[in-house]
């Protein structure tokens, strides 16, 4: 029986070229995260505008 040695068991390998679809898919993924980090923000400064605004605001009174 061969003796098992690191290099022997565990080789490298060689890592695979990207393809079309992988680089799509990538920018595609890339597109999305950055378009609701930017939807988040947006709502977070809105929400904290409105929360603000009601909080200067008197309450109404009503008759």
């Amino acid at each position: 029986m061969a003796k098992l040695t690191k290099t022997s068991v565990f080789k490298a390998q060689a890592p695979k070229a990207e393809t079309q679809m992988d680089k799509t898919t990538r920018i595609v993924r890339k597109m999305a995260d950055d378009d609701a980090e930017q939807r988040q923000v947006k709502i977070n400064r809105l929400r904290n505008a409105r929360l603000e605004r009601e909080q200067n605001t008197p309450p109404k009174t009503s008759r």
